[in-house]
This record gives C-alpha cells, structure tokens and sequence, in this order.
C-alpha cells in the first residue's frame, strides 16, 4: 500500500512538472518573446517645436527662442560617491561658468537610478549663442549630450497675457494626464496657449532602434517624423491690442472689442502681467505679489470676473418687458424719483425723476423707476427665464479656458441655494442690474451684439486653425415678437449717445455715430436713511461703483463691439466715454469701419 501512495504522488509530482514545462515553453513563448523583444528594441522620441501664435497680420505673439538642453549620462554617481558627477559638473562649469552648479547637481541625483539608462537633462535650455561656440567640442565628451531646446518667448511681453496666455514646466498631475509631457516638459497653463495646447503642441517623432545588454545601439529598425509647426493665427490685432493698453493707463478693468460676428479683435483684462517671467518658472516673491495684489491681476476678468450689470441689463429687460403682452412700447410711467414697496423706498438715480417715460426715454436717460414699476407686472420668472435664453448665466464659448457663467438669480435659484422665498424687492433689484444678478464683461458683449443684429454671435479668438477658418455660427435667441421690436431698442441705443439726455452723449467724441448703453453698478448698499447721495469721485475707493459702457457701431451700420468695465470707476459714461471714442477712432485709423453705400454717394 505505501508503495502504490508513494507511486502515485510521484506520478503526479511529474504530471505537474509537465504541464508547468508546457505552459512555459508554449503557452506563455508569446508573452517572453514580447517581453525579450522589449528588452532588446528601444524607443527614443524627439519632441516637436510647439507652433507659434500669430495675430492677423502674421505678426507674431508667442514664437520659439531657439536654444539648447544639456544631459548627462546615467550612472554617475554610486551610492554618496559623487566623484563622476562631480566631475562633469565642472566640466561644464568650465565650459559654461554662468550655470549653477549645486542646481544641476540636485536635478541629476534626483533622476539618477540604477533602472534608469537615459540620458538626464540637467540644464533646460542654454540661448543658441552660447553653445555654438562649444557645441564641436563638447559633443564629443561621451557622457554629454547636446540637443536642441527651444524656449518660449512672448515679444509683447504684458500686453494681452489674459488671451494669450503662457506655457511652463508640466507638473505630475499633467503629465498622468498626457504622457507625452514627459518628453515635451512644458504645456500651455492659461490663456489661448492652454486651450489650443494639443494642437500647438504636435506630435513626437519616433526612432526605434536595437540595443544589446549593454544597451549600446545595434541598428535603427524604424523612424516616424515629427508633426510639429503647428501655427496659430488670431483675430487679435497687435497694433490695436497695444492702444487699448495704453488707453486704459492704470485702471482695473476689461475691454472687449470684437465685430458683430464674435471675432475679437483686441481685448484686456487689467492690470496685466509679464508672460516671460512664467516660462522658466516665477520667483515665490513675485508669485506672492501677484496673488497678494487687491487688483487681482491673475485673474482673467473678461471671463472670471463677476460683476452686476448695473443699467447695461436694461437693453435685456426692456425687450422683456415691451415683448410681454402686459407692457409694450407704449406703455408710459410717471417717475417721480423714486417708487414705494412695503417699507422701503427703491430710489431713482435722478433724484427729481423723469417725468412721463415710455421703454425709448427709459433707456436713453437710463431711467430705473420704469424699470421698477416694470418688474412688478412682467415677474421675475419672465425677466429670469428671457435673459438666460438670451445668453446670460450660460458660457459664451469663448475659445479660452475655465470660463464663469455668471448668475441669474430668480425663485427656484434662491429655493436651490439658501432654502428661502423670493421677495419682490428683490425682483426690483434684479430690473436694474443690481442684487445678486452677476455677469462677465464678455457676456456684455455678446449682449450687446445681439442687440445689435438680432444673433448672439459665439466670441472667438482664433481665426485659423491651421489652414481651416474659424468662424462658429452665431445663435438665434430672440423670438420672432422680439425680433420684430428690436428696432426700438436700437434707436433707443442710439439716442444714448447722442440724444440730449443720453447717458453717454456729453462724454463722446467719435468720428460717427454709435449705439451703446452705459452702467453704473453700486458695490456697497446705501442706506434708507441717507438723503443725498455721496459723489462717487467723493467716496472711498473701494466703495465707488462700477463703471460700464457698452457699446457698437456705427450706429446705422453695426460693424464693431465696444465693451468697457472699470471697477470703481463711477459713472459709466464719465469713466468710459473717452476711452471707448479712442478706440472707435483707431479702428477707423486702421481701416477697419467700412462705410455704408449711402455714405458713400
């Protein structure tokens, strides 16, 4: 009996060694013939040249400083020795004294390993200049290895860095993302260069080639070039983008001004910053003061700020309002300065009032009590609803990234977000632009433009995208009752700027006609008890309103949007009149206002 136990096990002890034997050498031969060809076939990657960014007339914004990187080989230091590295280190130091020794030193050790065989970039870039002269020499140290390292660099320095954006080493988070970073090392982190990264970008070459154990090359077996060049070109004009620079001096804000299709010709977000100073890494000292400023100049306030409209809503609402078949453009209010609800009193920002108003007069002299009496018979749900189907609370879809949809308030918001009743008070607040009504300059616009053709264009910055034009299609928003009203509207627009009583009229000096609305939208409450209002040129800084001016023309023939916010500015017309003439004029100076037929004659 032992023996038939002790023959068994052994039979089966060698039935397993078989099938084991089999399962290596024939189930499992695909796998180690892919894992010893791996072993064997290397893959070394070249980078592509990030394509530059140029505005419509082929003057660049963001082009590519030709320079080199150094490398090390790996393996050169063994345990603390440091004896090799060091070594090198003064080599190059010797060669190239203006390098940081200590700095390279730390950024080999922290790459070098015993699995690791590549090369180790130690030095990110090193100008064109600088190593022509040695490049002969120092190619021929064998544990060296010289190649080409182009840097980014940005010829206007501040001036429209909101758009464009910059690029800058990709951290690991990026890289899990995309690993193709890993070989490109820097990525586009805001502005036109982030959204557009991939196509800007490339694709790496490819060059496949067999190694032996010690990994030396055998042959090169394979090679796949490079898709690179990748050229942007923008709507941006760099001449006009230079003078709303300059025209907005010292102030905080955003312009906006693009043509009645969305392309955006120039704009700003203020104040700005250098974009040269992110590519090879900011100091923390001038980080912290970016981030510490009280005028958040990081933050892309064309797309990121939000602010109340102030009286520019009153294009939206007036629309509303005339299209409700409760009011129409007939309908006349008597504005005494300022109307009653329960116990308090929303007041005009004229104090005697207006007198007898209809939709034409509100908009032109900006009058907020018919806006007040207004908002009681359309409801906030009709005010609420129309405005976001007109676009606002909604991204524009402008092509820059992370953009802020704003906010419209209204019932089933306020139900949603704090779990408490609308008030009509609030529904007052909301007519003219204030309360918690919050929106973009960018918005303002699109608005604009839609008041303008009757279409919300979609704003854009690129104009072609390699060899495609780019040019989304504008939206159709209004509905056929609006549409057919709009006109009053307009002629209302106009008379804004150039009626007596119009907001704007006294602050303008364009070479023709334009259509605008102005704002003035409070920051602080004031309160019941206060009789005469402060000037705003009186008040703190910080407690001063902001100033908007919306705008397009020529009036009779819309070509352009204007759009201007100053934060803390005053009044609209006042803080604004001036730059946005400036700016219309030098479109004119460019040649970009074309005339009507009629003019012409």
């Amino acid at each position: 009996m032992k023996i038939k136990i002790l023959l068994t096990l052994f039979i089966i002890v060698w039935i397993g060694l078989i099938v084991r034997v089999f399962h290596l050498s024939i189930q499992f031969n695909e796998y180690y013939e892919t894992l010893s060809e791996n072993n064997s076939i290397k893959s070394e990657l070249s980078a592509p040249v990030r394509g530059e960014i140029l505005d419509r007339n082929n003057e660049p914004i963001a082009i590519n400083e030709l320079g080199f990187k150094i490398a090390f080989s790996p393996h050169l230091t063994k345990g603390k020795d440091r004896t090799l590295l060091d070594k090198e280190i003064q080599y190059l130091l010797s060669m190239i004294p203006s390098l940081d020794g200590a700095k390279i030193a730390k950024t080999y050790i922290q790459e070098d390993s015993y699995y690791n065989h590549s090369f180790i970039d130690v030095v990110d870039f090193i100008p064109h200049e600088t190593i022509i002269p040695l490049y002969s020499i120092m190619n021929l140290r064998g544990t060296i290895k010289i190649s080409p390292s182009p840097k980014r660099l940005y010829p206007y320095g501040l001036v429209g860095a909101h758009l464009i954006g910059y690029v800058a080493k990709a951290n690991q988070k990026e890289i899990d993302a995309d690993p193709s970073l890993q070989l490109l090392g820097h990525v586009g982190k805001n502005g036109i260069e982030k959204y557009y990264n991939k196509y800007l970008q490339g694709v790496a070459g490819e060059r496949r080639i067999k190694v032996n154990a010690h990994n030396v090359e055998i042959e090169e077996i394979g090679r796949s070039a490079t898709q690179e060049n990748h050229n942007l070109v923008l709507n941006i004009d760099m001449r006009l983008q230079n003078f709303i620079t300059q025209a907005f001096e010292k102030r905080v804000g955003a312009i906006i001004v693009m043509d009645i299709h969305g392309a955006i010709y120039a704009a700003g977000s203020y104040p700005e910053y250098d974009l040269n100073h992110f590519v090879s890494g900011i100091s923390s000292e001038d980080w912290k003061a970016l981030m510490m400023s009280v005028d958040s100049p990081f933050t892309n306030k064309m797309i990121n700020g939000l602010y109340p409209p102030g009286s520019t809503i009153k294009n939206n609402m007036g629309l509303l309002y005339i299209t409700s078949g409760i009011w129409n453009e007939d309908t006349t209010i008597m504005s005494t300065g300022s109307m009653r609800l329960g116990n308090r009193v929303f007041r005009d920002w004229k104090k005697t009032g207006h007198g007898a108003t209809n939709i034409s007069k509100a908009i032109v002299e900006s009058c907020d009590d018919y806006f007040y009496q207004g908002s009681i018979q359309v409801g906030i749900d009709r005010m609420s609803n129309g405005i976001m189907r007109m676009g606002f609370g909604k991204k524009t879809g402008i092509d820059l990234p992370n953009e802020f949809i704003g906010t419209v308030p209204g019932r089933a918001w306020k139900r949603e977000k704090f779990h408490k009743a609308w008030y009509q008070g609030e529904t007052l607040n909301t007519a003219i632009g204030q309360g918690d009504l919050l929106v973009t300059p960018m918005q303002i616009a699109s608005q604009t433009a839609l008041m303008a053709t009757g279409k919300l264009p979609v704003p854009h910055i690129a104009k072609k995208i390699g060899d495609n034009p780019y040019m989304p299609a504008a939206l159709d928003v209004l509905t056929p009752k609006e549409k057919s009203k709009l006109p009053i509207i307009q002629n209302a627009m106009r008379g804004v700027c150039n009626e007596p009583g119009g907001t704007a009229k006294a602050y303008l000096s364009t070479r023709f006609p334009i259509a605008g609305k102005t704002g003035t939208a409070q920051t602080t409450g004031i309160s019941q008890s206060v009789k005469n209002r402060l000037n705003e040129k009186d008040m703190e800084y910080l407690k001063r309103s902001h100033a908007w001016f919306t705008t397009y023309g020529p009036a009779d023939n819309p070509q352009f949007i204007v759009t201007v916010m100053v934060e803390h500015g005053g009044h609209g017309g006042e803080a604004t009149g001036g730059m946005v003439s400036a700016i219309y004029n030098k479109l004119d100076d460019l040649g970009y206002i074309k005339k009507a037929p009629s003019q012409d004659q």
